[in-house]
C-alpha cells in the first residue's frame, strides 16, 4: 500500500518569479528608448524639458500634460528636480505648488507598486539581525517617520518611492509621509521655477530672493527631518524595551 505524499510542490524560483522578466525587459526598453532618444537629439534633460514647454502651456491640457508627464516620469528615470522648475515657470508659484503636490503624489504611487511588484517574494524577513534586515524591519515599523525624514532631507525621490515598495512597507503611511514630506521640497523648487525669466538657454537665470528662500526652506527641511528622527528613534527605544 502506498502512502500518499502530502508535501508541499517546491515552486522553483525562475518559475514562481517568471512574469517579473518581461515586465523587466518592457521597463529596460523603455528607459533605454528613452536615453537612446536624448543620445541622439543630443539632449540634456533640461533641453527635453524645454522642447516640451508648449505643451504645457496648451490652456486647458497644460496642467494635464504636465501632471501626466509627472506621472510616467519614474519609468524612465527621468529627474524630477528639472520637471518641478518647470512646473513653477509654467504654472507659477501657487498652481505649480498645487499641480506638483499631485503630480508628484501619483508618480510616487506609480513607483511604489512597481517597487511592490518586483519585490514579491524576493525580499523575506528571515528573522537575522543583518544591517539590511534591521533596515527593512525599521521601515515596516516605523514607516510614516522614516519615509518622512528620507523626504526631508531630499533623498533621491524615485529611490525612497521604489524602496517602500520593494520592502512592501504599507502604503498609506508611505503615500501620507511623502504628500507631507515633499511640500518643503516642492515649494523650494517651484519657487526657483517661478523666479525664472527665460527657459531657453542651458542655465536658467534665478532670482537671488528666491535662492535665498530655497536656502532657508532646505534649512526648515534638514531641522524637521531631525525633530522626526529624534522622534523615530524613541519609538524604536519604546518598541525594543
Amino acid at each position: 500500500m502506498e502512502l500518499e505524499n502530502n508535501s508541499p510542490v517546491i515552486t522553483p524560483w525562475l518559475k514562481e518569479h517568471a512574469a517579473k522578466f518581461p515586465a523587466l525587459f518592457f521597463w529596460g526598453a523603455l528607459i533605454m528608448t528613452y536615453y537612446w532618444y536624448e543620445s541622439v537629439n543630443d539632449l540634456s534633460p533640461l533641453e527635453v524639458v524645454q522642447r516640451l514647454l508648449d505643451f504645457m502651456t496648451a490652456g486647458f491640457w497644460g496642467p494635464l500634460v504636465y501632471i501626466g508627464l509627472y506621472i510616467v516620469r519614474p519609468l524612465i528615470l527621468f529627474p524630477s528636480t528639472v520637471l518641478t522648475l518647470a512646473g513653477g515657470f509654467v504654472f507659477g508659484p501657487i498652481l505649480g505648488v498645487l499641480y506638483t503636490i499631485l503630480a508628484s503624489n501619483a508618480s510616487s504611487t506609480v513607483a511604489y507598486f512597481v517597487g511592490r511588484f518586483f519585490g514579491e517574494g524576493l525580499f523575506k524577513d528571515d528573522g537575522s539581525d543583518g544591517l539590511i534586515q534591521r533596515y527593512a524591519r525599521r521601515m515596516r515599523e516605523n514607516s510614516f517617520e522614516t519615509v518622512m525624514i528620507m523626504r526631508f532631507i531630499f533623498l533621491p525621490y524615485d529611490a525612497v518611492s521604489y524602496l517602500a515598495g520593494f520592502l512592501r512597507i504599507k502604503y498609506w503611511p508611505f503615500i501620507l509621509a511623502t504628500a507631507l514630506g515633499s511640500i518643503p521640497g516642492t515649494i523650494a523648487f517651484v519657487g526657483f521655477g517661478a523666479s525664472i525669466e527665460r527657459f531657453d538657454s542651458a542655465i536658467p537665470q534665478l532670482n537671488p530672493v528666491t535662492l535665498g528662500f530655497s536656502i532657508a526652506i532646505f534649512i526648515v527641511s534638514i531641522a524637521l527631518s531631525r525633530i522626526f528622527k529624534k522622534r523615530e528613534s524613541a519609538s524604536v527605544s519604546t518598541n525594543h524595551s
